[in-house]
C-alpha cells in the first residue's frame, strides 16, 4: 500500500525546489496534494502535471503570512479533498547580509515569511485535523538553527524559532494522535540554495563548492530533503514525534 494512500496533504511552498519534489514524492504515494504558494503559473502547472500522471492535486494560491490566505487555502484543500491530515510546512525565504546591516523591515518579513507562516498555517489546519482523529505535520528547519553562519544571524533566528515550534507542537498534541517534526536540510542544489552560497560569497563567506565539499560532501538534492519529509509524514514515523531529522550528510555531527 502507497505511504500516503487517499490523504489530504498541504504542501506550504510547493511550487517550486524541494517544495515541488515534496508534492511529486507526495503523489506517486497516493496523496491528495493542495500545493500552497504565491507562484501562481508554477503552482498550477505542478498541480496539472500531477493530474495528467493520475495523481490528484490542486492549487491554491495564497501568501501564507496572511491569516485570511491561509485560512482560504485550507478551505480550499478541505472542500476539494477532505481536512488535511498531513501538512508539510515548507514556505520560506532567506536573508544574507551583516548583521549591523540588517533592516527592521527585514527581520519583520522573514519572521512572516520563516515563522508567522508554520504558526498560521498549523493553527489553521489542526481543528480539522484532530476532527479527522490525528495527523502529522512536518516543518522545514535547517542546519542553521544549530550551526550559525556569518551573514545570517537573521536566517539562523527564524530557523532556530522554527526549531522550537515543530517540537513544541509535538509534545503539546500528541495525545491528539498528532505528530510534529522538522526537516533539517544542509545547502541544497536549487534556485534558493544556489542564491543562498551566491550572496555568501559576496559577503566574503567561503561557500566554495570546495568548502562544502568538507562540510557535506557535495549540495543536497530537492529530492533527498523530499524523501526525509515524507518518512515523517507516513506511519513508518509513526513514534517519531518532535524531532529534528537533519538531511546534510554530516555538517552538523562534524
Amino acid at each position: 500500500m502507497k505511504r500516503l494512500e487517499g490523504r489530504s496533504t498541504l504542501v506550504s511552498g510547493g511550487a517550486d525546489g524541494c517544495g515541488a519534489a515534496a508534492v511529486r514524492a507526495f503523489a506517486r504515494e497516493g496523496a491528495r496534494v493542495t500545493i500552497v504558494d504565491r507562484q501562481a503559473d508554477k503552482g498550477e502547472a505542478l498541480a496539472r502535471e500531477i493530474r495528467d500522471g493520475g495523481g490528484e492535486a490542486i492549487f491554491a494560491q495564497a501568501d501564507v503570512s496572511k491569516r485570511a490566505a491561509v485560512e482560504a487555502a485550507v478551505a480550499k484543500a478541505t472542500e476539494a479533498f477532505g481536512a488535511p491530515t498531513a501538512l508539510f510546512n515548507h514556505a520560506g525565504s532567506i536573508v544574507v547580509k551583516p548583521f549591523l546591516e540588517t533592516t527592521d523591515e527585514e527581520y519583520d518579513w522573514l519572521m512572516d515569511v520563516n515563522v508567522r507562516s508554520m504558526f498560521m498555517m498549523t493553527r489553521a489546519v489542526l481543528p480539522g485535523m484532530i476532527a479527522a482523529g490525528g495527523g502529522a505535520i512536518v516543518c522545514t528547519s535547517s542546519i542553521s538553527a544549530v550551526a550559525a553562519t556569518p551573514a545570517e544571524v537573521l536566517y539562523d533566528l527564524t530557523k532556530g524559532a522554527v526549531h522550537m515550534f515543530a517540537r513544541a507542537i509535538g509534545v503539546e498534541f500528541r495525545n491528539r494522535n498528532i505528530r510534529c517534526n522538522a526537516v533539517c536540510p544542509g545547502f541544497i542544489a536549487t534556485a534558493h540554495g544556489n542564491r543562498e552560497v551566491e550572496l555568501l560569497a559576496r559577503h566574503g563567506v567561503d561557500a566554495s563548492e570546495a568548502a562544502i565539499a568538507v562540510a557535506q560532501g557535495r549540495m543536497c538534492r530537492p529530492e533527498e530533503v523530499a524523501s526525509a519529509a515524507l518518512f515523517l509524514l507516513s506511519d513508518e514515523a509513526s513514534f517519531v514525534n518532535g524531532a529534528h531529522l537533519f538531511v546534510d550528510n554530516g555538517f552538523t555531527a562534524i
